[in-house]
C-alpha cells in the first residue's frame, strides 16, 4: 500500500485560472492542466520573492518537494508561452491556509499596498 500525499497548505485560491488562447476549442489548440500546490509555489518564489526553504514552509512540504513542484509549474508555464498552448490551474493535494491575517486578502493587493509605502 502506498504512502497517502501529505496535502499542501495554500494561502491564496487563484482569481483567474484560464490562459493562454482564448477560442481553445475553436482553435484546436493543446491545454495544460496547472495544479492549484504548482500555482501557489509560483505565487510565492516569482511574485513573493520567498526563497526555497521559507516557500516549502508555507506550504508545509520539504525543500525536495517543494523544487519538485516548482519546476514542473514552471515547465508548464514555459509551454504556454513558447508553444500557445492554453493553461487551466485546477484541482491538486491541497488544503486551505487558516492563518487569520490571510481572510479576504489577495496577494496581489499587498503588493498593490506594499508599491503604495514605498
Amino acid at each position: 500500500m502506498s504512502r497517502p500525499k501529505r496535502l499542501r497548505r495554500v494561502c491564496f485560491l487563484p482569481e483567474h485560472t484560464s490562459f493562454g488562447v482564448k477560442d481553445v476549442i475553436l482553435e484546436g489548440v493543446e491545454t495544460i492542466t496547472m495544479t492549484v500546490e504548482e500555482y501557489e509555489t509560483i505565487r510565492l518564489i516569482d511574485l513573493d520573492g520567498f526563497d526555497q526553504e521559507k516557500a516549502a514552509m508555507t506550504l508545509d512540504i520539504s525543500r525536495g518537494t517543494l523544487q519538485r513542484i516548482y519546476h514542473k509549474a514552471k515547465r508548464k508555464v514555459a509551454e504556454m508561452l513558447v508553444c500557445g498552448k492554453h493553461l487551466i490551474i485546477d484541482k491538486g493535494d491541497y488544503r486551505m491556509c487558516d492563518h487569520p491575517e490571510h481572510e479576504h486578502v489577495r496577494p496581489c493587493q499587498n503588493n498593490e499596498q506594499d508599491a503604495k509605502k514605498e
